[in-house]
């Protein structure tokens, strides 16, 4: 088999195995955002942040999730079998095999009852406050002494799940990672180039990628950049200044990528497409087959999450532990202030609908999920089905392995658990790039027409089948015609 097959073979078992921590409770926001071979699995080592005691009572959930729970039906059943030995709470998982999002819609709309919903969309969080369909959290977590400890969760996180009027109204299921450029470090150290740092640096970077046979294969099949079209440009954008969705400006929405600002960064990308840097078939490329190439010695960058830097880099050692391969995540490049802009995932929370049956069970579980006990179910999965424990020693069994620590919670806030194994390589230095440079992207009603909108037009400029200026000023017309802009 060769490395193109071997590779695809492998891509397609890892997509398979850790497609919880790649889909999200929104199917559109963030593709893979929390892929965690990782190996970020909490231990169960410590008393700080542990869960209450279970409550008195008989206490009953209905929770609806995307991601939270066991992989099969009967895996769900020993999961929320540990919930209730846990807590005393008897919770049953409800998780859709598909349209996710418009289960959520459904039951939201109808007025079906759940006592927790899993999401990950703000945009949508917004609409449902504005609904009125959604619990006021304020309260529950500023007297929580889980909740409102800044080691369980850092106090200006809370800003990303507070409504219009500064009411909390979510809790956070996991910590959510963010996106970025990816390199092969090891192409780099073999073509003695620097890390790049300007645009024009990331030109001779990936035009020598290109050019310069960084596989040694001898044949010119190599290419700069893949993307699966504008997912995620953001790192090339920053240098132009320009954030994606929308941006408030004097209290009006605007679109950097509508804007004259972006006409230079379009006609950049313009020109990697026509000097064959670029992959041709990045306007088409689904995520998966971006991953590929990058795994298969075909292109030289990526953009993708930080959680990913680590997954392409196990992939390939589990292929070859000789291997020179190395992913690296690195930095948008910094804007004409000199600011750099990195996209950071909408996070995925948990609701408390305002029709629930058991507010009280759901204030309770939300306290336990961001515990050690709630954290370490959440990761590593059931003890004796995913994982076994000796003393301190804990292994993960051969289903625990196939599971990759993702029951929900690849990572988390709480600086009180620990994990159990090592991040893979790279992983904790992406994330750090995340930390310290990334934001989210404010997405308001009407984005998702208007995203529609700046995808044709942008790439079309990218591939060089319409000048730049002109697919910024019609995309800008379509948006003002349409209401989506101000």
């Amino acid at each position: 088999m060769n490395k193109m097959m071997k590779t695809a073979s492998a891509l397609a078992l890892a997509s398979t195995l850790l497609l919880s921590a790649c889909g999200n409770a929104n199917t559109t926001n963030n593709a893979a955002g929390n892929s965690n071979s990782s190996g970020n699995a909490a231990t169960n080592n410590s008393a700080a942040g542990n869960s209450t005691t279970p409550p008195a009572g008989d206490m009953k959930l209905r929770i609806l999730t995307a991601n939270v729970g066991g992989k099969t039906p009967d895996e769900n059943v020993k999961f929320e079998e540990t919930i209730k030995a846990q807590t005393g709470i008897e919770a049953t998982l409800e998780k859709p095999a598909s349209d996710y999002d418009q289960k959520v819609l459904t039951a939201l709309g109808s007025g079906e009852k759940y006592d927790l919903i899993e999401l990950s969309d703000l945009g949508k969080l917004s609409e449902f406050v504005d609904q009125g369909v959604v619990s006021d959290l304020t309260d529950f977590v500023t007297s929580s002494p889980v909740l409102s400890d800044p080691k369980v969760i850092p106090a200006a996180e809370w800003d990303q799940l507070k409504d219009k009027d500064g009411k909390i109204v979510a809790v956070f299921s996991k910590f959510q990672g963010g996106t970025m450029p990816i390199i092969r470090k090891d192409w780099l150290d073999k073509l003695k180039l620097s890390e790049p740092k300007t645009l024009d640096e990331y030109y001779n970077v990936l035009k020598a990628f290109k050019e310069k046979d960084p596989d040694g294969n001898g044949k010119d099949d190599t290419y700069g950049l893949s993307t699966s079209g504008l997912y995620d440009i953001q790192a090339f954008m920053s240098a132009a200044g320009l954030k994606y969705r929308y941006v408030m400006e004097d209290g009006k929405r605007t679109i950097p990528y509508a804007t004259e600002a972006a006409i230079p960064m379009y006609e950049w990308f313009a020109k990697l497409t026509k000097e064959g840097i670029m992959d041709p078939n990045f306007i088409t490329n689904d995520t998966g087959k971006m991953r590929n190439l990058f795994l298969a010695d075909r292109v030289g960058m990526v953009t993708y999450w930080d959680a990913w830097v680590g997954t392409f880099n196990n992939l390939r050692q589990q292929e070859d532990p000789n291997t020179t391969f190395e992913a690296k995540g690195i930095a948008s490049i910094p804007g004409p202030d000199g600011t750099i802009m990195m996209r950071r995932g909408d996070p995925d929370f948990w609701i408390i609908p305002s029709n629930a049956e058991h507010p009280d069970a759901a204030k309770k579980f939300l306290e336990y999920w961001n515990s050690e006990e709630g954290i370490t179910l959440g990761s590593l999965g059931v003890e004796g089905l995913d994982y076994t424990k000796e003393g301190s020693t804990i292994t993960l069994t051969d289903l625990g392995k196939e599971h990759s620590m993702d029951h929900g919670v690849p990572f988390w806030y709480n600086e009180n658990v620990k994990p159990a194994f090592p991040k893979l390589p790279g992983v904790q230095e992406a994330q750090d790039l995340v930390k310290q440079y990334a934001t989210l992207e404010l997405a308001q009603p009407g984005w998702a027409d208007a995203e529609k909108i700046i995808q044709n037009y942008a790439l079309k400029a990218m591939a060089g089948q319409m000048p730049a200026d002109e697919a910024v000023q019609k995309m800008h017309d379509e948006l003002l015609a349409k209401k989506l802009i101000d």
